[in-house]
């Protein structure tokens, strides 16, 4: 059952499983912001707090930016999920997710891009010096630059 304690390779199970059930029902090509919507709330509706556009501050060089840039979802508090809606994944991609988690000091990131063909080739878990094990349909796959 999701709470604050759940582990965090469930929440990343989870919200891969309800990316390949969206998909698989809507298809791919739609906006962004009709895939964040509607996968922020099916996982609320499981249980999940789950915060949209969430806006980050950042520090740099002794000064503060408040609302430097916006995470797509932040689920369960910890789990930061940028979603995308591009016809392929590029390296870009996946460094502007490591430097978001980076700078929010949070250890797990997904990347989901419901534009391609196949979910399958087109989801990104990417770690930030974090150690944790994980089923393999839950690790990143290459991306190709």
């Amino acid at each position: 059952m999701p709470s604050g304690l759940s582990d965090i390779d469930q929440v990343s199970g989870d919200v891969v499983d309800a990316a390949f059930r969206l998909h698989q029902q809507l298809g791919p090509g739609l906006l962004e912001s009709v895939y964040e919507t509607v996968l922020a709330a099916w996982l609320v509706r499981r249980g999940y707090s789950v915060e949209r556009q969430r806006s980050i501050d950042i520090e740099f060089d002794g000064m503060r930016f408040d609302g430097a840039f916006r995470v797509d979802l932040l689920v369960d508090g910890r789990l930061l999920v940028e979603i995308k809606s591009v016809e392929r994944l590029n390296a870009a991609h996946a460094k502007q997710l490591l430097t978001y988690l980076r700078l929010t000091r949070q250890p797990v990131g997904l990347l989901i891009n419901f534009g391609g063909a196949m979910l399958k080739d087109n989801i990104r878990r990417l770690v930030n010096e974090h150690g944790l094990s994980a089923s393999p349909r839950l690790c990143a796959n290459p991306i190709q630059e």
